[in-house]
């Protein structure tokens, strides 16, 4: 680098001599144009009370910036958060920090549909949401009673974004990422003298990758921030394992039982329970399924006719397909295959989802039900909380879904760590090392974004204390709060999570 910075400055010296003649002179110093001032961060704060886990709580709620700096005091990144803290204030009170995933998506998804004080009610039924207007009313499920609550947008994300000549890139990545978030909550720590409070973490999709990366930056310093407990919703943790990739068994293997899950649900599957026949599902996957595949061309024709005969019983597909498909089904044809017959096909993010495609004789299906289903509510839903309940004023627009790319996948841990991406080592040495943290695991039976298998794997790997791990499923997808009955349950399992502290 020197080498080439030394060539272009002896150049550029070059050519400011030959041009001596016509050259300005240089300004003196004290003549150069001063440097703008840096905005204060733009802040709204409110007062409210409602009802949530039949109490009554006032509470106060801050949205708005606060800047992370670098070594120098220069801010180089706004991040935006919505904290909602019960008055009067309680240092010894758990707080809890959440976010949502992507990468590239702010925290509405959480926030309006799950644990904030106000929700949109959209359809429970895994319909469409339709067209405006949407009822935002208010959640007698959020955490309130239990827990203060911070809702974060990484930067890229919601109102969040780099200041000056920052590149956003510098926050765009599986460690630059839980490093900027990190530092956003020690800020928050200081700033409301909640460093001896209970503390709590977690996030839904890539917000559980998060969440393990930013437990690493938390407690894997000497400037250590312990907590009590991680929450993971809708868990994705082995990038590896769950890689839908050529050559990769563990992948068919790991989506076996939501298949199963999705085929009962549309009566292409029959069975007394959802919960028996994904267990029989399991089992039949890690058994003889997974022999199957490891032997790859060297089964035998009795044994690939039986595996055969139990797979088309589990995903509701003919044996014929699943023979032309060599008994490995990517998730992105199963949604198209499974209801081509009704002319159908099923969500990536909530099998219960329906939608039709251009025409039925596509291999994957157009687009993904199960988002564009709900995706118009919650964006107007978190616009018009933000901007009018708590009065945030600000002429950029929230990023529900932004592009952060190219995000840099990278755990620098050498070769082999950053081809086989994984985090859950992460949270195995924080359970290892904090002996009072404890870990819930929150999983929908029609997700194949974040497959509830997958996670039970990831999470049962060598060293991981199995007895501080909880694990609960729910009747939906992905976003299993859209579902009235799973909201009410996975607000009542995430309270007594944080309550049995």
């Amino acid at each position: 680098m020197r080498s080439r910075f030394s060539l272009v400055l002896g150049l550029c010296l070059a050519a400011g001599t030959a041009g001596a003649q016509t050259a300005p002179p240089p300004k003196p110093a004290e003549e150069k144009e001063a440097a703008q001032p840096v905005r204060a961060p733009n802040v709204s704060v409110t007062r409210h009370s409602g009802t949530f886990g039949g109490q009554r709580i006032s509470y106060t709620a801050t949205a708005g910036e606060t800047y992370l700096r670098g070594d120098d005091g220069t801010p180089r990144a706004a991040i935006f958060s919505t904290s909602y803290v019960k008055e009067p204030r309680d240092p010894g009170r758990p707080v809890t920090f959440l976010f949502n995933g992507g990468p590239g998506s702010g925290s509405v998804w959480l926030h309006m549909g799950a644990f904030g004080p106000k929700k949109v009610a959209i359809p429970s039924d895994g319909t469409d949401d339709g067209p405006p207007p949407y009822p935002i009313v208010d959640n007698p499920d959020a955490l309130l009673d239990v827990t203060d609550i911070v809702f974060i947008d990484p930067v890229g994300t919601g109102f969040s974004h780099a200041l000056g000549k920052t590149d956003p890139k510098d926050f765009w990545g599986v460690t630059k990422d839980a490093e900027s978030v990190a530092q956003f909550i020690r800020l928050w720590l200081n700033d409301n003298g909640r460093w001896n409070s209970p503390k709590y973490l977690g996030g839904e999709s890539y917000g559980t990758t998060r969440t393990a990366a930013v437990v690493n930056q938390l407690e894997g310093t000497f400037n250590d921030v312990s907590l009590n407990g991680l929450i993971l919703i809708s868990t994705v943790l082995d990038f590896g394992a769950g890689a839908d990739v050529p050559g990769n068994e563990l992948s068919p293997i790991l989506n076996l039982p939501s298949m199963a899950a999705t085929a009962l649900y549309h009566g292409k599957a029959q069975a007394s329970s959802i919960e028996a026949f994904v267990e029989e599902a399991r089992r039949f996957a890690i058994g003889p399924y997974a022999a199957a595949l490891l032997k790859g061309q060297r089964i035998g024709a009795e044994e690939r006719a039986r595996v055969r005969r139990e797979l088309a019983r589990f995903t509701g597909l003919s044996e014929n397909y699943l023979e032309q498909a060599d008994l490995r089904v990517d998730p992105g044809r199963f949604y198209k295959e499974l209801l081509r017959d009704r002319g159908l096909t099923v969500g990536r993010l909530d099998s219960r989802y329906t939608g039709r495609d251009y025409d039925n004789a596509g291999e994957t299906p157009d687009n993904d039900p199960s988002f564009y289903g709900i995706d118009a509510g919650y964006t107007a839903a978190i616009n018009q909380h933000l901007r009018d309940t708590l009065k945030y004023r600000s002429d950029r627009s929230y990023v529900t879904i932004g592009n952060v790319g190219p995000w840099d996948w990278r755990l620098g841990l050498g070769r082999d760590r950053d081809a086989y991406l994984n985090v859950t080592p992460y949270i195995d040495k924080a359970l290892r090392e904090n002996s009072g943290l404890r870990v819930f695991v929150g999983q929908g039976y029609y997700d194949f974004a974040t497959p509830f298998f997958a996670a039970e794997y990831a999470l049962t790997r060598t060293g991981i204390p199995q007895d501080r791990i909880r694990y609960e499923y729910y009747g939906s997808g992905h976003m299993m709060y859209v579902r009235e009955q799973d909201r009410g349950k996975l607000s009542r399992d995430v309270r007594d999570f944080i309550r049995r502290r």
